[in-house]
């Protein structure tokens, strides 16, 4: 992974020529118009129930998009679809400009490598090391061993487990595992990460853990994301915070409005199959609707 600024993807509260140039050279950049995600007027029912009403939005990139809503709402269908592994009743889904809503299975692997899953459990092959398991992917691709070994490392190494290289994930706390599940996800250096409820039944600090590497994807290595969660306190650190790597080469997170305005991360919220809300966190803790006000005082 390349370390990148994230200079573009903030409002800066005091800019510099230099700042300012950085932002019309990243619009200017054709590659960045296209969205890395986009449903549009997606339908999908089970059986006569409706799961999805007509979804359409975006993932810019580069951007998070923060998924919240009771179980049921739909929210870990949209992952589902992302993945090829549902097909919409109706609308398009796009990933990467890519039209993939009538792929085949085939067609779809080709898609996925493009793509890295947090799944909510983590979801390690048990039977194998830490080492097997980030390795796992690249592995099945057949490449050599000497490339994999320190490729793994890398990833184990932003997710702060080096050190767990050989253990077995009987070995491993419930939070060390869900960043397992995260170094094996950003495996082949995806630009699009998809996060199903990765701090469910996490404690609170370990929690924190998984949204600070979330935001280092963000921040310092250009990722676009969904993060599907129904819990509140994920919103405040990914919404609030930024990551930015200080004099002596350390990851630092700093609050928002200190030095700059995140403008790269979106809340959607759902509810029936239908987003009943879009925008900012603010515009979201500011909303009158009695349904948000109820959810976000966690009832």
């Amino acid at each position: 992974m390349s370390l990148v600024t994230g200079q573009t993807k903030r409002s800066v509260v005091n800019p510099g020529d230099d700042a300012a140039q950085s932002t019309f050279s990243e619009v200017d950049d054709k590659d960045r118009i296209t969205p890395a995600m986009e449903f549009r007027d997606v339908y999908l029912s089970f059986d006569d129930r409706a799961i999805l009403k007509g979804l359409s939005f975006k993932v810019l990139r580069g951007e998070t998009k923060i998924i919240l809503g009771g179980s049921g709402g739909g929210k870990s269908t949209i992952i589902k679809l992302v993945l090829g592994l549902l097909k919409p009743d109706g609308g398009r889904i796009l990933v990467d400009g890519e039209d993939i809503t009538d792929y085949n299975e085939g067609q779809m692997m080709s898609v996925r490598k493009k793509i890295g899953m947090v799944f909510q459990e983590g979801a390690l092959f048990d039977s194998l090391s830490v080492y097997h398991n980030v390795a796992y992917r690249l592995h099945e691709q057949g490449v050599p061993e000497e490339e994999v070994e320190p490729e793994v490392r890398r990833m184990l190494r932003f997710v702060n487990l080096e050190d767990a290289i050989d253990k077995m994930p009987a070995e491993l706390s419930g939070g060390m595992r869900r960043r397992v599940g995260i170094a094996r996800a950003l495996i082949g250096d995806p630009k699009i990460v998809l996060f199903d409820e990765p701090t469910a039944g996490l404690d609170p600090p370990t929690a924190r853990t998984i949204c600070e590497l979330a935001m280092k994807l963000r921040d310092l290595e250009d990722v676009s994301s969904m993060f599907v969660t129904h819990e509140m306190n994920n919103l405040e650190y990914i919404c609030s915070e930024y990551a930015v790597v200080d004099d002596e080469g350390k990851v630092v997170f700093e609050r928002e409005g200190e030095r700059l305005c995140l403008i790269n991360s979106k809340v959607m919220m759902m509810r029936d199959g239908n987003i009943i809300f879009s925008g900012t966190d603010e515009s979201l803790r500011r909303s009158e609707d009695p349904y948000i006000q109820k959810f976000l005082r966690g009832h």
